[in-house]
């Protein structure tokens, strides 16, 4: 016994052997509240609950035992006590495991907090519709605001003469960015999380023959918690705090800007419908939560990633193809994830579409987005001169927006080179990656040439067919193979 508390990795004092001995002779010495914690969890066997438990058996013997001795020098008795009274309590009927055959086990730590765990139980907690209904939420409020101060639709009169729409609702890269593309995005990384952990990933481990660790997850999502952090800082810091300073409160203060005139800064040429305190206050709900919604976004992407990596790491494509004949959900549950990712690439990069098209609308000559983007297609489709030239206006959005492009492309690049050893995905991974290369292709050409909403439009189609079908026919060819077997 001595041996088996010294063994435990908290207690680095130890118990020597006389001390273990003197608590079985008759004495007056009893236990020390430590050490009866140390006995307590050997005959507990490491097991939280049960070392609670002996716990409270051992101090309610400790008690007894002193207790019974104060009563035997009061009536000068000298009864035999000795420590067999001591049993385990008989409500919870737990047996006493010999000292010999005990391993300690360490005790189970709790659950770990950081803005990793935290930011992927926001994903995975609760109703799967709460943090798209918040965003869809926030957006809806800011567009009631956008009511009340007169600044859902609104126009001004350029110095070239043009009449410019910069209303709110106007803007789609805040209506339908975040009304639209970013619920539906969070919706899917929800379920593909959902998937992953409860369903696809116990079932793997299970048929790989691997030990199932609970906090393997957690340390999966602890790994990138530095990747947390900086996009956190990122997305905070710059993308919101120091970009409404830049873009939005020093040219509301100076009453003056470099920018292209917007719908926070309307009030800078048009005081008369916004002043500049509710401008500032406007734009800075505004951009708090494009901050927090961004980095939401980000942090999606990086839990696809995730998913991803945890799933090549759990198996090597030569694995994964040896015990494919016996499980065909292996290949499954790969395409089902690349699927889901694909869905969520082509919905940021649509969610950069709209960012880029707004920012480029606010320095053409173009009266609202809609008549500049027909005007192309006009161009294009004839020799109609749309006489648009772009005004000289700094456009931070365009970078901002390839960063947001380029970061989920590079997730679902990974995600086919990791899992495209798989024959049975090569075939949707290349239409999936045809269709995102053509999305890619007319975000980078936006306002590059006359026509260029041409291509724009028929990529958006192809991506949105994609969404409902992201292998393009193949699970349709499939159901009727299959279908045609039953038949035959």
């Amino acid at each position: 016994m001595a041996d088996a508390i010294s063994k435990i990795d908290a207690n680095r004092v130890g118990v020597d052997l006389r001390t273990v001995q003197l608590w079985f002779q008759d004495n007056d010495k009893g236990i020390s509240t430590t050490n009866i914690r140390w006995l307590a969890r050997i005959f507990g066997c490491g097991d939280k609950e049960a070392t609670n438990d002996w716990m409270k058996a051992l101090s309610a013997a400790q008690a007894r035992l002193t207790a019974k001795r104060r009563d035997n020098k009061k009536t000068g008795g000298a009864d035999t006590l000795r420590m067999q009274e001591m049993q385990a309590p008989a409500a919870n009927h737990i047996p006493l495991t010999p000292v010999i055959s005990v391993e300690l086990q360490p005790m189970s730590p709790e659950r770990p907090s950081g803005l990793a765990i935290k930011t992927e139980a926001i994903f995975s907690h609760g109703s799967h519709l709460n943090l798209p209904s918040s965003v869809f939420a926030g957006s809806s409020a800011l567009g009631f605001l956008s009511y009340i101060l007169g600044i859902h639709t609104i126009t001004y009169m350029r110095e070239d003469g043009i009449e410019k729409q910069v209303g709110f609702l106007w803007a789609p890269n805040w209506t339908f960015l975040f009304m639209v593309l970013l619920p539906l995005f969070f919706a899917i990384v929800i379920e593909l999380l959902v998937f992953w952990k409860h369903d696809a990933r116990p079932r793997f481990l299970a048929h790989a023959d691997r030990p199932h660790s609970g906090n393997a997850w957690i340390q999966n999502l602890q790994a990138n918690s530095h990747t947390y952090r900086a996009v956190f800082l990122i997305c905070i810091l710059f993308a919101g705090l120091a970009q409404w300073i830049g873009v939005q409160l020093i040219p509301l203060l100076e009453q003056a800007q470099d920018f292209a005139p917007s719908w926070g800064t309307i009030g800078i040429i048009r005081p008369d419908v916004l002043s500049t305190p509710a401008a500032i206050v406007f734009t800075a709900l505004a951009y708090l939560y494009m901050s927090v919604t961004f980095y939401l976004l980000f942090a999606g992407l990086i839990i696809l990633h995730t998913i991803i990596h945890d799933l090549w790491k759990l198996g090597s494509p030569a694995k994964l193809r040896a015990v494919q004949e016996s499980w065909p959900g292996v290949s499954d549950a790969g395409l089902r994830i690349m699927r889901g990712v694909f869905r969520c690439t082509v919905l940021v990069i649509l969610a950069a579409i709209c960012m880029k098209a707004q920012s480029a609308y606010l320095a053409s000559q173009g009266p609202d987005i809609i008549t500049w983007m027909v005007r192309d297609v006009w161009a294009a489709l004839t020799t109609y001169d749309d006489g648009d030239r772009i005004f000289s206006y700094r456009m931070p959005t365009h970078y901002s927006s390839l960063l947001v492009a380029i970061s989920t492309c590079s997730v679902f690049l990974y995600g086919a080179i990791r899992l495209g050893g798989d024959r049975r995905l090569r075939a949707p991974l290349w239409k999936m990656s045809s269709a995102i290369v053509l999305l890619l292709v007319s975000y980078l050409t936006i306002d590059a040439f006359d026509g260029f909403s041409v291509l724009l439009m028929v990529a958006a189609l192809i991506a949105t067919y994609g969404l409902l079908d992201p292998e393009f026919g193949s699970a349709w060819r499939a159901g009727d193979m299959e279908g045609d077997r039953h038949v035959s």
